[in-house]
């Protein structure tokens, strides 16, 4: 596999690990010291392309085939207009004769075949469907409202598991040292054999790790929300990010999804 690079100035990651690539909505790469240089008025044209981009549209390339990314965009956008969800059609046919479609429309978009048909497509979809986009669009955000207050709460509850663990490990020590320190005493004040000292020490040491490991075994780490639903691992929630499902903060490039 070739290394990565700008095919701009041909830097490579080989020669420059800390070396950062960007790319825009053609799905073509350059280097952030590139897009700096040939950008700095705000647009200008693709290097390898010619078409023309806007600066603000770069983002980090996060695959290794500057497509995938290209892909993952353009299925983010899409998503945003064809929003319907299987209880929307009537019958399960229906929904996936709507989901192939969808698919058609991003590998066209993605591999530039009949683009501006494409394009048309779904400006033509987006007119004659506008109210049902529009509340499925106002669903998905109390949808997404829901998931972020409860990994909110679920952030919380972690934290507060965390400290009350730090509080435990810090009153085991504690508890460690006075034991030690209880049988220093007994060493120099009491008149029973040190023979016997030190066996009350180990029963006592013993009991004390049976304690420890019971309170061990009751601080059981959270892995499902009080509601039942799993916590969204850092990996899904980018997923979710690029299908459209999580507000991400980004503008659109090409296609207006406001109705």
């Amino acid at each position: 596999m070739d290394d990565q690079g700008c095919p701009r100035c041909k830097t490579t990651k080989y020669r420059n690990p800390s070396l950062k690539l960007m790319v825009n909505v053609c799905g073509h790469t350059l280097c952030e010291n590139c897009v700096e240089m040939l950008f700095v008025r705000g647009s200008g044209n693709c290097v390898q392309c010619d078409t023309p981009l806007r600066k603000s549209n770069f983002r980090v390339q996060l695959f290794e085939d500057a497509t995938v990314d290209k892909e993952v965009e353009i299925r983010k956008k899409v998503m945003k207009i064809y929003n319907k969800r299987e209880f929307d059609f009537p019958s399960l046919r229906d929904y996936n004769d709507y989901l192939e479609q969808v698919e058609d429309i991003v590998y066209n978009l993605t591999n530039n075949v009949d683009v501006e048909n494409t394009k048309g497509r779904m400006e033509q979809y987006q007119r004659e469907n506008k109210d049902i986009i529009q509340r499925n669009k106002a669903k998905l955000t109390r949808e997404q409202e829901e998931l972020e207050e409860l990994l909110l709460l679920e952030q919380q509850s972690n934290e507060q598991r965390r400290l009350e663990v730090l509080q435990e490990e810090q009153r085991q020590l504690q508890a460690k040292r006075k034991s030690k320190q209880t049988l220093l005493d007994e060493l120099e004040q009491s008149k029973l054999p040190a023979t016997i000292l030190l066996a009350q020490h180990k029963v006592r040491a013993a009991q004390l790790e049976t304690q420890i490991e019971q309170q061990k075994q009751n601080v059981k780490p959270t892995s499902l929300f009080s509601t039942g639903i799993q916590i969204v691992s850092e990996s899904l929630w980018v997923f979710l990010s690029w299908m459209g499902f999580l507000r991400t903060g980004e503008g659109d490039s090409w296609l207006t999804t406001e109705c």
